[in-house]
């Protein structure tokens, strides 16, 4: 009997001790998953995908690929490494944005705002260019500058045809403030004014100057502007959830820095050019923009996020 309860007592103290040996181990081994899986999560790399056209490559693409980059080294820290590749798609804006709403090849694009791309993308509600791309001077023909007086009307400036690009919401802007409307690619839209399809070619401030550097036959004007409320932002997937919030957060620290005021200034796209155009001895006629949502309305009272021109 005393054999019996003995071997009983060695056996129970054995099974107690294979099953406190057994949950060591299995808590060793969770330990280790999550080594593994935080070492994995700080090598990982958040992909930014955008388009990037070879065949018509766009100057004014290298402020926002800048702006993009400095962003994501700001938030380096909290969300780890990234990677930002091009995607040589040859596609029209509002194409673009399709191709990001159904999460295909592209994570991220950049845009000026509308109340319909809000609700279809989710968009990161800071002005790239702190209002500046609201602002329009007019590639002309060189000879046609008498058209553009300082006493010109709002009114006569309607009647005259004007150039834009399809899908652009500058032209539902226009159209919606009865401007004469003549429609073309992007690609075409110079060769359409030399061929005087229409008089007068709106671009944003920093634009002009490069894309007539070559051409002797056209000029910038040199006496009306207009000024509309548009501000262009990134956009992504509204399933991107991780990006989005990297990119909210990396705004908000260089705004509360003054990173951001000191990327615009300091760019080659942008600086110089407000003096360049001098808009104080321009006539300026504002009109209204029906595409703008609520949202976007109210960021009007945070002054950080504009020029003080605007």
């Amino acid at each position: 009997m005393e054999e019996n309860n003995f071997a009983i007592v060695i056996g129970s103290t054995l099974n107690t001790f294979l099953f406190q040996l057994e949950g060591l181990l299995l808590v060793r081994f969770l330990i280790f998953v999550l080594l593994v899986s935080f070492s994995q999560a700080c090598l990982a790399q958040d992909l930014v995908r955008y388009v990037h056209s070879k065949k018509h490559s766009d100057f004014k693409d290298k402020y926002f690929i800048d702006l993009l980059t400095l962003i994501l080294e700001t938030t380096k820290t909290e969300f780890g490494d990234y990677k930002l590749q091009p995607v040589a798609i040859e596609m029209a804006q509002e194409r673009t944005s399709k191709m990001l709403e159904k999460n295909e090849y592209i994570d991220l694009t950049w845009r000026m705002t509308t109340k319909d791309l809000e609700q279809r993308l989710q968009a990161i509600y800071v002005p790239l260019l702190k209002g500046l791309v609201g602002y329009r001077i007019f590639i002309i023909r060189s000879e046609n500058q008498s058209l553009f007086h300082n006493n010109m009307t709002l009114e006569k400036l309607k009647t005259l045809p004007v150039g834009q690009g399809y899908n652009w919401p500058d032209s539902k802007i226009l159209k919606a403030n009865d401007f004469n409307l003549v429609l073309g690619y992007r690609i075409n839209l110079m060769n359409m004014l030399q061929k005087k399809r229409f008089d007068y070619f709106p671009r944003a401030l920093y634009e002009p100057w490069l894309e007539i550097e070559h051409n002797d036959e056209l000029v910038v004007e040199k006496n009306i502007a207009l000024k509309y409320f548009a501000p262009m932002y990134f956009f992504v997937n509204k399933i991107n959830k991780r990006l989005a919030l990297r990119l909210n957060k990396g705004f908000t620290k260089l705004l509360n820095s003054g990173g951001f005021d000191q990327f615009f200034n300091r760019h080659e796209l942008i600086s110089g050019v407000l003096s360049k155009v001098d808009l104080g001895q321009r006539k300026i006629f504002e009109l209204p923009n029906p595409l703008i949502s609520d949202h976007t309305q109210k960021l009007l009272i945070d002054k950080r996020l504009w020029i003080a021109e605007f």
